[in-house]
């Protein structure tokens, strides 16, 4: 049927393009230089093309219920429990929808949590009506497992029925191992604990979900997409069997179990990776002689990708990861306020946090489109990608044994190690730009305001008989905080921070482009940049670096300057009594002459800076 719309079509009036006209002008532009170039990969190795055709033959995934809102969750692991009670108050009153309680010792505590007992469980959950849909997800560790017949004890003191509460458990006996590097006994003693916990709370009436399979073991360790996926696939299938051994039907045995996803700034691969998790899953389904049903998703934005320098760029990021996770189907998110890196976030970063769900909701209306990623060309063929990518480590997995047995012959260590590496080089390099850290940092921001609050010291439990490699979490700009933080300390003990010189040659038409480069290189290290200089007279050069107070100095111009006043200069530097002299830029032919000159270093794109940072501090005593 024809509407009076049907002639407004966009770009009526142009020519139809195809993919050869396309890469017709492209090659234009490559004048003979590969075509490759522009393909990029992934770290699972995945290719990525420049641009794709429209698929075809997408289908909707199903997830979230058609126009459902994904649950706002909301962080209450103040180790202060009546504190956390008031924050999750404050965040209930201003549009939170969920709760994750967080407890000291769990995967997700990120250093703080609430203590590991019935009291504070009470405390935290005073005055919230429990039954009147707030989603709780309890984050546990191994101290902290029995929560969920405290929260019973607490349900029938209050004359609430369990099946009225919507509550996930968290339970991850194997995720919590993989993290600790150990476990106090084999899989089969754990399975039958796990399973019999799980039984009992049924028994009692909760719905559940309770068994979490959490990808964030992985991405926080450093993992890739398909890594994660074929992890989370993985701790599934183990929970799966588990259950089922302890006599739980199959199909009631998969209504148990959800999964916990990681959801970072790369949005395409975040979109890619949520749909990607739910055809894996529906396949297993499958495999099990079960029709599928949708698996309940829970996303929390990357503790890797949050920066405790130029906090508030963790905003942005945080942004991107919501919108991803939200088109890609997550049924809850919990955004991780900004500041969290630092310390225990303020009222104003839990606000920040919760308001960008509330935005991208009521404003952006985000879950008014059941998969709009369907039918994209390029997502589709990343989902498919990670698809394929994903199964194949998950039959490498199953074929060690499972997900357990996986870890105690550091299967999955070894190949997340791999890929940390991976990552950790390109931090290193600045390929992988980190804005406010490796790129454009501020040495004179505001710290960040946060909490002050200790800790809770929890009592040891057990001793894990059976010991393997950890996947311990980390973030990725630790390296340059580091030197950030060798910085803040000398200039706390002795008045200044270290300093190199950044010797301008010419005008400022020559030397702004690697000035430039030069300030945000050393000062992602920490490292204060003075500017100053004049190519034409040495001794000026000598006596303006001389009164800088730096040790280092480093030379920005153009190759051109170069060619022409380098050599000098750098002679000059040396008299000085600069203890390392760089040059911003490749020496090309002029290299010999320059390290003659007593040039000891050059910085460029795609170095190692890291390398070089590090080095610079042990030149100058710094640390």
């Amino acid at each position: 049927m024809s509407t009076e719309t049907d002639h407004l079509r966009l770009a009526a009036d142009f020519a139809p393009a195809t993919r050869d006209d396309w890469r017709k002008l492209v090659d234009g532009v490559l004048k003979g230089a590969a075509f490759e170039k522009f393909i990029g990969k992934t770290y699972d190795g995945l290719k990525i093309d420049p641009i794709y055709e429209r698929a075809r033959d997408g289908k909707v995934i199903p997830g979230r219920a058609a126009t459902a809102p994904w649950q706002i969750v909301q962080r209450a692991d103040h180790p202060d429990a009546a504190k956390a009670n008031a924050q999750a108050l404050d965040d209930l009153e201003n549009g939170a929808t969920g709760l994750a309680v967080v407890f000291a010792g769990a995967n997700g505590a990120r250093g703080f949590g609430l203590p590991p007992s019935k009291d504070a469980l009470a405390r935290v959950l005073d005055g919230i009506f429990l039954d009147a849909g707030i989603a709780i997800e309890f984050e546990i560790g191994p101290q902290s497992r029995d929560m969920g017949q405290h929260l019973a004890e607490i349900l029938s003191k209050r004359k609430i029925a369990p099946s009225a509460v919507n509550v996930r458990f968290g339970f991850d006996p194997i995720g919590g191992a993989a993290v600790r590097g150990g476990n106090t006994g084999d899989w089969n003693s754990t399975a039958k604990v796990f399973s019999e916990k799980i039984s009992q709370l049924a028994k009692l009436g909760f719905r559940g979900p309770f068994a979490a399979a959490d990808g964030r073991v992985i991405h926080d360790a450093g993992g890739t997409e398909a890594q994660e996926l074929a992890w989370v696939l993985a701790v599934g299938i183990d929970y799966l069997r588990a259950l089922a051994a302890a006599g739980i039907a199959l199909d009631d045995a998969r209504s148990m179990i959800y999964a916990r996803m990681s959801a970072d700034a790369d949005q395409f691969l975040t979109i890619a990776k949520f749909r990607a998790l739910r055809l894996l899953w529906a396949r297993v389904e499958q495999s099990c002689g079960l029709s599928p049903k949708p698996l309940f998703i829970a996303a929390d934005t990357a503790w890797r990708m949050l920066t405790q320098r130029d906090p508030d760029v963790n905003m942005l990021r945080a942004t991107v990861a919501t919108f991803s996770a939200g088109l890609g189907g997550a049924n809850s998110i919990d955004v991780l306020p900004h500041t969290l890196a630092a310390g225990l976030p303020n009222a104003l970063s839990r606000r920040i946090a919760r308001n960008t769900q509330l935005v991208l909701l009521e404003e952006s209306n985000l879950d008014k489109v059941s998969d709009p990623a369907a039918g994209s060309g390029g997502i589709e063929a990343l989902t498919k990608e990670l698809c394929h990518a994903a199964w194949a480590l998950f039959q490498e997995i199953e074929r060690a044994g499972g997900a357990f047995a996986s870890l105690e012959k550091n299967l999955v260590q070894d190949k997340v190690a791999a890929a940390r590496t991976a990552h950790n080089a390109n931090i290193a390099k600045r390929k992988d730009a980190i804005t406010g850290v490796s790129e454009f940092p501020n040495l004179c921001e505001k710290i960040a305001d946060i909490h002050t609050a200790e800790p809770v010291k929890l009592a040891p439990y057990g001793e894990d008989k059976i010991k393997f490699a950890a996947l311990a979490p980390h973030r990725l700009t630790e390296p340059f905080e580091k030197l950030r933080d060798a910085s803040d300390r000398m200039l706390k003990d002795k008045g200044t921070r270290p300093k190199v010189f950044l010797a301008n040659l010419g005008t400022p038409a020559d030397f702004t482009a690697r000035t430039t480069f030069a300030k945000s290189f050393f000062e992602a290290g920490g490292i204060e940049t003075v500017a100053g200089g004049d190519a034409s007279h040495s001794a000026s050069l000598a006596a303006a670096f001389k009164t800088s107070g730096a040790a280092l100095a480093c030379l920005c111009s153009s190759d051109k300057v170069y060619a022409e006043h380098a050599v000098p200069a750098a002679k000059a530097l040396h008299a000085a009594g600069a203890k390392h002299i760089y040059l911003a830029g490749r020496p090309g032919e002029l290299e010999a002459g320059l390290r003659n000159a007593g040039v000891n270093d050059f910085i460029v794109a795609g170095a190692d800076a890291l390398a070089t940072l590090n080095a610079a501090y042990a030149k100058m005593d710094a640390r």
